[in-house]
């Protein structure tokens, strides 16, 4: 039995490196580098034998990781085929402070936030402050 197993978020997408940057940026993680010695990730996989049909397209650097080691690793896994339906997870950001800051307070941090993350690449769908923090990236 595994003492001290390690979780991995996987998430199937048709960008890995671009959801990668962008998620490292939100998160204050880092894109993960690849093994000594190696440039880049695709040169690490065919070097371990994974043929070059499989490795998709560009450098493979397609997971993120905590610094700190402490959060879960996440890999975006490139997929050929196209979304049809509802993503059965995602992920929300905590950054208003909750419900032990004052509604005000909340209300201020959340648009700086958004323009960061509008600047690493996210689109603004909605925001709707009345009914509490909702916005949708």
């Amino acid at each position: 039995m595994i003492t001290d197993p390690k979780l991995q978020l996987t998430i199937d997408c048709a960008e890995p490196e671009r959801l990668a940057a962008f998620w490292a940026a939100a998160l204050g993680y880092k894109v993960e580098p690849p093994s000594a010695p190696f440039a880049t990730w695709r040169a690490y996989w065919l070097d371990q034998g994974l043929p070059e049909e499989e490795l998709g397209e560009g450098d493979c650097s397609d997971s993120v990781i905590d610094p700190d080691g402490t959060g879960p690793r996440i890999w975006f896994q490139q997929v050929p085929e196209l979304k049809v339906v509802k993503n059965r997870l995602h992920l929300d950001l905590g950054v208003s402070g909750g419900r032990s800051v004052p509604f005000a307070t909340r209300k201020e941090r959340v648009p700086a936030e958004v323009m960061r993350l509008e600047t690493a690449g996210a689109s603004r769908l909605s925001v709707d402050f009345e009914k509490g923090t909702t916005l949708r990236l």
